[in-house]
């Protein structure tokens, strides 16, 4: 389901789930944009709100305009260095909450498909075996709704854009609520997407222990 998206941000106040001279760990509302778009009606988003009472904070990572959850900024650029060496060479743990149409056949497994951007209709992703980059997510199954919907547990080795949403898609349970990759009926299923950072695993730039970042889902 592909539909014209409008931004109207949730004006609410930021909620800090850890702040130290390093780093800030937030827990993001969905609707709110992790860093400005291109319109100029976009350009409230998390970044901006947070350098309103942060001066200097710096991107790490993102999370899409419909994800809630955890994520981390810094706060000096040696913090921001450290953190994005562990994104990229895919030394972090990270688990999200999905909510998705259907009853999965199995209670865990893998989704090896490489994703690459549909040009024609980007920001859509699509599965391409030729050009596609390498993804990889584990799933497993937390509940079986009597809805014919089931609570997943998701998690990603791999980092492509969409990646959770499209592997959803792929597999025959698109995410409830997204209005990109689900078909009408999963995606009027809910007025939000249904997808959370459940928690972050990472070591901490100052003291190289490894911390985990935990914000709770609100569905």
């Amino acid at each position: 389901m592909t539909t014209p998206l409008s931004y109207n941000p949730p004006k609410i106040p930021l909620k800090i789930i850890h702040i130290d001279s390093s780093v800030v760990v937030l827990n993001k509302p969905t609707g709110l944009l992790t860093v400005p778009g291109k319109p100029i009606e976009h350009s409230d988003c998390l970044l901006t709100r947070l350098r309103r009472e942060i001066f200097g904070a710096l991107l790490v990572h993102r999370l899409d305009l419909g994800t809630s959850g955890v994520i981390i900024f810094a706060r000096t650029a040696s913090s921001q260095v450290y953190l994005n060496k562990q994104f990229e060479t895919r030394k972090t743990r990270k688990t999200y909450l999905a909510r998705v149409k259907g009853h999965l056949k199995k209670d865990e497994g893998k989704i090896d498909l490489p994703i690459n951007v549909d040009w024609p209709k980007r920001p859509i992703q699509k599965v391409c075996f030729k050009t596609g980059r390498n993804a990889l997510t584990y799933y497993k199954v937390i509940e079986r709704e009597r809805s014919n919907i089931s609570r997943v547990k998701l998690y990603p080795i791999t980092g492509r854009s969409h990646q959770l949403r499209l592997h959803m898609k792929s597999i025959g349970h698109p995410i409830l609520g997204d209005p990109l990759y689900a078909d009408s009926a999963a995606w009027n299923t809910s007025s939000r997407l249904e997808l959370h950072a459940l928690s972050l695993e990472i070591a901490h730039p100052k003291t190289n222990n490894i911390q985990v970042y935990n914000a709770p889902a609100p569905f």
